[in-house]
């Protein structure tokens, strides 16, 4: 097995099966990798990559003590080349608006929205006069 980085999210959506399938058309997502839950019905455990970047994601488990809640207090940070063709894609999808893409004080192209299943993702290009 390939040495993991040194850092990888792991997110619990509220619905890991239907979200590896949106994430694989709006953000994507590669090399998706599923393992299943004894129900056949949940992901006991997922992985994937978006944007060179790798992701593992579960279902809740309720029976377990892990209940769904809403995410709060991070987002997925993708750094593209065209923010504008990332952000409609996603917005053309489903995902709701949390801070509409604008260009920043700091130079950067910068948005968030929020998936489907409660993930909320900011999309962020670098231009020419970038804070670096």
């Amino acid at each position: 097995m390939p040495q993991l980085p040194g850092l990888v999210p792991y997110i619990s959506p509220s619905d890991a099966v239907a979200a590896a399938e949106f994430y694989q058309r709006v953000f994507l997502a590669t090399d998706v990798q599923p393992l299943m839950a004894d129900d056949g019905k949940r992901y006991m455990h997922c992985q994937f990559t978006v944007n060179g970047g790798l992701v593992f994601m579960s279902d809740s488990f309720p029976e377990y003590g892990a209940p769904w809640v809403q995410p709060q207090g991070f987002n997925l940070h993708l750094n593209v080349d065209n923010a504008q063709e990332w952000w409609d894609r996603a917005i053309g999808a489903g995902c709701e608006v949390v801070m509409p893409l604008a260009k920043q004080f700091w130079g950067d192209i910068y948005g968030q929205l929020k998936d489907p299943f409660g993930i909320t993702w900011a999309i962020g290009q670098a231009t020419a006069d970038s804070m670096t």
